[in-house]
């Protein structure tokens, strides 16, 4: 068990947290919750001792091994690969080299034998003796092929550093595990792969995501950051998410009576409960789900933007006519003789497993790149709006006020702009009051995100591009974009790594490899399953 007993943390007049009282037990995975600065990582900080709370305990049970997944990609750089997992283990990494170092004296004594004995006790205690094994199998699952297990971390790539790092943590079976985003730059098998590790881990896991779906295969219970305050939900974070929602609704509902309200609430638990029994964590999550009254159900405090995209026109019956594009960059095939034709009613997700490609034919297609060879045109009815991955150029420059940028992105058809037609976007937003007058200088990556979006409601597309929309949003304004994208009647090409946006959203799946295309008329999940689809990809990569 880990125990936070009145932990209060303030920066200057800003309080994080306020007199925090929460404990974290074992066999459950608890997600970590809440909007963009409100202090979800620096509470994972704060129980693994890096940052110190003006006032509070942590406490754990005696005898307890804690792991976080360490953020700086260069913190081992002079170790091996397989070193640095090992390292993972602390106490073990000690032992070894104090048992080691005895071993290498010249002057043996009975007194190091003695106490080499006790080493290699515990050593053994500890699992060293299947340690390199135990670690080359982390590795070898979250895959970092076995020929990178003796290179040096600073020899091998950042994507692969991530993939090192985690299995640092995971190593040894850590009584209490701390991971913040562990799904940054995995790919779908690594992602699928460690729900299923962290479904069978039987020890305490908390867990900062903004994968929705990864928080819902891996997560018992939902630890909700939200006004200086942390609050325990019991299930997963749909679950956490529509019973606030269904709660908020009955709360704005004065006609229904409390029995009724009581009788649905206890349904929707019913319901959840009987899902849970089919998840991979069915045994905890449904034993949680059972013990849970409906009183412990809230409305929450959250709020949505409004993301409202409406077309100007509809396209017509020529969209998007791609013809051979090929691509390579510093000698690098990134793409070849990519080819296809966009239909009305078309959502489509593109995949890769070099995100370089993606981003490279978004950027072609909106003509800020030329393709080496091949061609593509729209149809003369198509107004597109671009969400592309880096924003920087729109925030460089000169510091306008929110107002100010918006106003320059107002399309010359549109007439009679004034304060509050700017306000109305950017209020959907979620920027109020004199958040309008911030300096773009000073914007979040969530803010500049944002303030894309509005742009982009401005131009009232019937084509909408996104490259990676979900990242630096909040789970608040993902589920909002999520949801705006499915009510969308345009058309949408897009690529994320939030799963459940892709699987909501598309309706056909192109995915892009060097040795040219994939294109399904399926969804995500059912791309994902298909065993044609796998046997081609395996081609596509060889």
């Amino acid at each position: 068990m880990i125990t936070a007993t009145n932990i209060t943390l303030a920066y200057g007049k800003r309080v994080l947290f306020d007199e925090v009282n929460i404990n974290f037990t074992k066999g459950n995975c608890y997600g970590v919750i809440g909007a963009n600065g409100a202090g979800k990582s620096t509470f994972l900080k704060i129980l693994s001792g890096e940052i110190e709370p003006n006032k509070g305990t942590v406490d754990m049970t005696p005898g307890e091994r804690m792991a976080v997944l360490n953020q700086n990609q260069f913190a081992f750089d002079d170790y091996t690969v397989l070193n640095t997992v090992m390292m993972g283990h602390q106490k073990m990494w000690k032992v070894m080299h104090e048992r080691d170092a005895i071993y290498a004296k010249e002057d043996f004594t009975e007194a190091d034998g003695i106490k080499a004995g006790e080493l290699e006790e515990q050593f053994g205690e500890m699992g060293g003796y299947t340690a390199e094994s135990d670690a080359a199998t982390f590795l070898s699952e979250l895959g970092v092929k076995d020929e990178l297990h003796q290179v040096l971390m600073k020899d091998i790539s950042a994507n692969l550093k991530v993939r090192v790092l985690l299995a640092q943590a995971l190593f040894g079976n850590p009584d209490i595990l701390l991971l913040d985003e562990p799904t940054n730059n995995l790919d779908v098998e690594t992602i699928s792969w460690l729900e299923n590790f962290l479904a069978d881990y039987q020890n305490i896991v908390l867990v900062v995501s903004h994968d929705r779906h990864f928080l819902d295969a891996v997560c018992t219970h939902v630890a909700d950051v939200d006004k200086k305050k942390i609050k325990v939900y019991t299930g997963n974070y749909s679950f956490w998410y529509e019973s606030s929602q269904l709660a908020a609704r009955q709360a704005s509902d004065k006609n229904k009576k409390t029995e009724e309200k009581k009788k649905d609430l206890l349904e929707f638990i019913a319901r959840f409960s009987a899902n849970a029994s089919k998840s991979k964590q069915a045994t905890s999550r449904k034993k949680a789900l059972d013990k849970l009254v409906f009183e412990d159900i809230t409305a929450s405090n959250r709020k949505y933007p409004g993301i409202i995209f409406k077309q100007e026109r509809e396209v017509g019956n020529e969209i998007l006519k791609v013809e051979n594009l090929t691509k390579s960059l510093e000698g690098k095939a990134i793409f070849s003789k990519i080819k296809f034709d966009i239909q009305k009613g078309d959502k489509i997700a593109f995949l890769s497993k070099d995100p370089i490609a993606l981003t490279t034919f978004f950027e072609m297609v909106n003509k800020r790149m030329k393709p080496d060879s091949g061609t593509y045109e729209w149809g003369t009815t198509v107004t597109t709006a671009y969400l592309p991955n880096d924003n920087t150029e729109y925030f460089t420059g000169s510091a306008h006020n929110l107002m100010d940028w918006l106003r320059q992105y107002v399309p010359p058809t549109t007439r009679d702009v004034d304060e509050d037609f700017l306000r109305g976007f950017l209020g959907k937003m979620l920027f109020s009051g004199d958040e309008i007058l911030k300096k773009t200088n000073v914007l979040s990556g969530g803010e500049k995100v944002r303030c894309m979006v509005s742009k982009m409601m401005l131009q009232n597309p019937n084509v909408l591009i996104l490259d990676e929309p979900t990242n630096h949003l909040d789970l608040e304004s993902i589920i909002a974009f999520n949801d705006s994208m499915v009510a969308y009647t345009g058309i949408v090409l897009l690529t994320t790594h939030d799963h459940q946006f892709m699987q909501t959203v598309a309706n056909r799946i192109i995915e892009i490899t060097p040795r040219g295309m994939i294109d399904k008329l399926m969804n995500y999940d059912e791309y994902l399953a298909d065993e044609r689809v796998k046997l081609l990809r395996e081609e596509m990569y060889s």
